[in-house]
This record gives structure tokens, sequence and C-alpha cells, in this order.
């Protein structure tokens, strides 16, 4: 039965976007981001007067609809001609060119989103035409061919991916034409000539027909033939519901307002993360791809995940737009769609509407508890919250002068404007703990002191903080008060079960403590969970095989942690205890020669009394088998 929701139209569906959007973004994010958002606007606005409305716009990408394809096509030749003279006002390698295919089909409308083949065909056909030129479907050409004297191009039939019947397809001609162009519209009627792209595609064709399987996919689906490499990660990905949340694009036109849209992105993977059903990737390794073209398929396989979430976040004064999309990363299918207008004062239940919306379309058991867990901000007022985010960004600079004195007087003003929010008190906190570790002098203790104090306050206002619980864990490891440590990074695994950072946290202190067993399964969740920054849970992984025996499984895991940082001695230097514990004297002695390469005056008393391992037999341990390989003393 369909859904009273769901019906099904004819319309006219316009498909565009930028041709090498992905060398422009490589080559000035900024700059690109004026442009696009400076272009999507005026086409926005053409699309309306043509009696079009804009469905989606994510990306570089714009999809339209039309009750006429004749207002479509027009709309179409105004935009490429705007477009041309917006251009010429750009630097050559600046100049952003968009694509245009048009359709005329049957859709299916679902809310103000629409789906099915018609969509697909334009979207398909829009990656046949030239930068800046327009192409449209047989459908289309059939409608217009006696209303709007263009001169139409015949490109002949081709073969698109996922429709069944070739699709005819006619380029529009958009400007000064060229002598062969000319020349090929003589013989009216007849195809063109085929390019040398469309001779290549035709050769895949024949190749398919001669019992070869090949994917031929257009845009953004464009990749290899799947290897035997990808195979193998596809059999990797874990039984349980995965996700990746790729950052959201800023699309503000300002890049000051970059950590509004990062805290979006950061806050939607914390509430996904606290459900203990759903496998959610860190940050760290989804920030990796902020302002690079992704193609969703093979990131599925590197990161290990069947489902993405992308979108984009544009806040204008009051406003504020938001565009998401869930994505199949198997098969690149949208699940769904959405594009949210809302006053700012509403971003607070606007990102867990999102979040639900995610939660409902995956294959997930949503409890009730669950649920009050995942909704919890803290605070209804919005200048608190974005002083939080603005806070949050600095915290992550990584030692920009002045930032954490900037960060802890951003969450003063957070605390001033709501006493009772927590993050005021952990962000406060976390400057303090910060400025301890890196200064190291007869003040930290003071440091300490006060952010275990302002931890303890967070608490208070609200038990789940998790950012609080790993405050508190980590001060009592600073304190050597293991049992109490352990007892804060518990609650704070059993509220956010996906926190790379609780997971790190907790597993080193079982390695240090002499509980490989229990530290053995929480590197291996690391390493799921954070795959692109995973190099310090490969050392302690390799390092918690070796002292369950396990050496051959530790010098597997060693080796791909020097492959990841050739040039660090401290990897080799697990790899070498590795194979000396596993007897292999020749393995062991290259790696020997390639530490001394690398530093020449190393010494293991040295490097001994620079080693930050608890546990005192374990330390000498592994200096012995450093010995026993040939390293000098």
């Amino acid at each position: 039965m369909t859904s009273p929701n769901i019906k099904r139209k004819l319309t006219a569906i316009m498909s565009a976007d930028v041709k090498g959007y992905s060398r422009l973004m490589g080559e000035d994010e900024e700059a690109t981001v004026r442009t696009i958002t400076a272009h999507r606007g005026m086409m926005t606005a053409l699309i309306e007067q043509n009696g079009g409305r804009v469905v989606d716009s994510p990306g570089d990408n714009i999809l339209a609809e039309f009750s006429s394809v004749v207002d479509a096509t027009q709309c179409a030749v105004e935009i490429q001609k705007v477009l041309k003279t917006k251009n010429e006002e750009l630097p050559e390698n600046r100049r952003m060119e968009f694509r245009i295919g048009i359709n005329l089909g049957d859709v299916i409308q679902e809310g103000d989103r629409i789906y099915g083949d018609g969509v697909n065909i334009a979207a398909r056909i829009e990656g046949l035409s030239d930068a800046g030129g327009i192409c449209i479907s047989g459908s289309a050409y059939e409608q217009i061919e006696n209303k709007l004297a263009l001169g139409y191009e015949y490109l002949g039939e081709h073969a698109v991916k996922n429709i069944v019947k070739p699709v005819k397809v006619y380029r529009i001609p958009i400007g000064p034409r060229s002598k062969t162009d000319r020349a090929s519209r003589r013989a009216k009627g007849k195809p063109m000539r085929w390019r040398p792209a469309v001779m290549i595609a035709a050769a895949l064709v024949l190749i398919i027909g001669g019992g070869l399987v090949w994917s031929l996919y257009l845009r953004n689906d464009q990749i290899p033939p799947t290897g035997q490499q990808e195979k193998e990660k596809a059999s990797k990905l874990p039984d349980q519901p995965s996700i990746a949340v790729l950052p959201f694009v800023n699309m503000s036109g300002d890049p000051g307002q970059e950590y509004f849209s990062d805290g979006i992105t950061e806050n939607i993977i914390t509430g996904l993360s606290k459900l203990p059903g759903l496998l959610v990737i860190a940050r760290n390794s989804t920030f990796t791809y902020k302002g690079k073209p992704v193609d969703v398929k093979q990131l599925g396989l590197d990161l290990g995940v069947r489902y993405v979430l992308e979108g984009s976040v544009q806040r204008s004064e009051d406003k504020v737009r938001i565009i998401a999309q869930l994505i199949d990363a198997s098969t690149a299918q949208h699940l769904w769609a959405e594009r949210y207008d809302r006053d700012l004062t509403d971003i607070f239940a606007l990102q867990d509407e999102i979040t639900l919306k995610i939660i409902s379309a995956l294959p997930l058991d949503l409890k009730g508890g669950e649920k009050s867990r995942l909704l919890a901000e803290g605070t209804n007022n919005l200048d608190a919250y974005v002083k939080v985010l603005q806070g949050m960004k600095l915290l992550r600079g990584r030692g920009a002068p002045g930032d954490l004195q900037k960060a802890r007087k951003i969450a003063e003003e957070v605390i001033s404007l709501d006493p009772d929010y927590p993050r005021g008190y952990t962000l406060l906190a976390s400057t303090h703990l910060m400025e301890a570790m890196r200064k190291r002098d007869q003040s930290s203790p003071q440091s300490v002191a006060r952010a275990f104090q302002l931890a303890q306050k967070a608490l208070e206002l609200d038990d789940a903080n998790i950012e609080a619980h790993l405050l508190l864990g980590r001060i009592y490891l600073m304190r050597n008060q293991d049992e109490k440590a352990v007892a804060e990074l518990e609650k704070a695994k059993a509220i956010n079960p996906n926190s790379t950072e609780v997971i790190h946290a907790l597993g080193r202190h079982f390695l240090q403590t002499g509980r490989p067993h229990e530290a053995l399964a929480l590197f291996e969740k690391a390493i799921l969970l954070d795959p692109v920054h995973a190099q310090k849970s490969y050392v302690n992984l390799g390092r918690t095989y070796r002292l369950l025996g396990k050496n051959e499984e530790a010098i597997s895991v060693f080796k791909k942690a020097v492959h990841n940082q050739p040039d660090h001695v401290n990897p080799r230097l697990e790899l070498i205890a590795s194979y000396s514990a596993s007897g292999k004297t020749e393995e062991a002695k290259a790696e020997v020669d390639e530490v001394l390469r690398m530093n020449p005056n190393f010494s293991v008393r040295d490097f001994g009394r620079r080693l930050p391992m608890k546990n005192p037999t374990q330390k000498d341990k592994f200096l012995d088998l450093l010995r026993k390989a040939g390293l000098p003393e």
C-alpha cells in the first residue's frame, strides 16, 4: 500500500553540478565556497522566477523541478548565460562552470523530496554535458523541439547506470559554435560524430556485451572496478550498523563560521555515539575528509562503515539552513535527505530532530532511555551554546599562541551566561588540565585541583556528562588513584560506548597495570572507530599481543605501525622487541640497523630513562629484548 505522503507525478527535472569542483576546492577552499554560494543564490533566484522549485542543493549539486519542460530549458539557458558573464570576471583558473541535465519523467514525491528514474536520468545526462553546457533527454526534446528555437544536436543513445533502456540525449549549444560543430549539423537528423569520450563509453558497452562485467559510473560514482583489496575490506565490515558523519560544509560564505558547522557535525556525532547498538566513526577520522572530494563507496570501505551522513550548514544572522542526507555506502543510494530552514533559536531541537531522523532510517531498536540520553544538550541559551563551540575549536587548535587563554575566557563567559550549563565548566576544566600537562611546573598541582573542582561541578549539574567523567578519570590516573580512575572511565564508556578517548584511556590503563586481556578488545575497537588516526592504538594493541605471548600477531600489528610512521624510531623499537621475543634474529638485526641509521647515538639506557611505563617488570623486559636484539647499552 502506498503511503498517503507519497505520490507519483510527471515533472521536468533539472540537475546541475560544477565541473572540476574537486580541483577548485583543493586549490582554494574559501574562494570556492564564496563563488559557489554566489552562483547558487543566482541560480535559485532564476529557478524560482521561471516557476521552478529547488528540491535539494548538497555540495556542488542543485536539483530542481518544473511543471513545464519549456520553463526548465529556458531557465537553464538563462543560468548558463549569466554564469558565463560572471565567470569572465574571475581568473581563468577560478572560473566555476556548471553542467546541466534536463529530463521529463515520472517521479515519486514524498513531502518536498522527489525520487525515481526521472531524477536519476537527469543526473546521468548532466554528466554527459560539457562545462557551461546543457544536455536534455529524448523525452524533454519531444516537448520543446517546436517550441524553443535553440538548435539541438543529437548525441545518440546512451546506456546509463541503473536505467534499463538506453536514453536519447541532445545537446543545446550555448554561445559561439566551432567549425566542427557547424559541420556536424549540416546533416540534420543524423547523429553527431562520436567524440573520444563517447567512443570510450561505447567500447565499454561492447565489453559488457562480450561477457566482461564492468560498472560504468558517472559523476561521483566513478571508481575503478572492485579489486581484491576492496573485497577484503567489504568482508570486514562490522556486523552491527555503522556510520561515518562527514564534516558539514560551511555554506555561510564566511570562513569565520567554520566553528559553527563543525560544532553541528560534532554534536550529531556525539548524539549518535551514545547508542550502544551503533558503531560511529570518531571525528578525528571523518574530519580528515574536510574540504575534500569524497567517493562514498570507497569511503565506506576505507572507514569500514555501511552508512554515511553528509550535509551543509548556512547561517545568516538569526536564520540557519541545514541540509543533511544519509547514504548507503555499499550502493551509494540515498536513504533519506532533508533541508531545514529554521530560526537560529531552534538549533537545539533541530539537531535532535536530525539525529532522530538518522536513527529512524537505520536498522536500530531505540529504547526510551537511550532516546532521553541522546537528546540532552544542557542549555537553552543560544549564546552560551555558540561560545562553547568556539572554545572547543580553540582547544583543538593544538598549540596556537594564546588559544588556551582565549578558550578560558570564553568558558568563563559561558558560565556567566548560563551557570547551569555543564559544558561551560568542562570547557574551563579542560583549559586548566591542558595547562598543567603542558607546563609541568610548580603551578601544575593547583591547575589540576581547579580542573578537578570544575569537573565535579559539571557532574552536580548532569551526572551523565561524559566530558566530566573523562576529566576526572584522567586526573585520578595522574594522581595514581587507579580504582577511582577506572570507575570514572567505565561510567564515561557506559554513557558513550563509541568514545575513542575513553576507550583508549581505559585500555592503556589496563595495559600498564598488567591486565592485557581486558585491554585487547578496547584497542581493537579503538582502531575500528578511528581508523585514520589509529597509530597509538596499533602500538598499544601490538604491546598487548606481546604481553599475551602472541608474538606473530604483535609483529603483524607493529609492521603496520612502522608503515604508518616509517621515519619514527619508537614503532621500530616495538617491532624489534617482538622479533627478539619470537627468536627472529635476522629480522630484528635489520630493524636495529635501521634505528641506528636514523639515530646513531641511540642508547637503551637513555631510552629507558624517558620511557613512560608504569609497570617496572614490563619496562625491564622490554629493554632486555632491545639489548638481546643488539641495540647498544
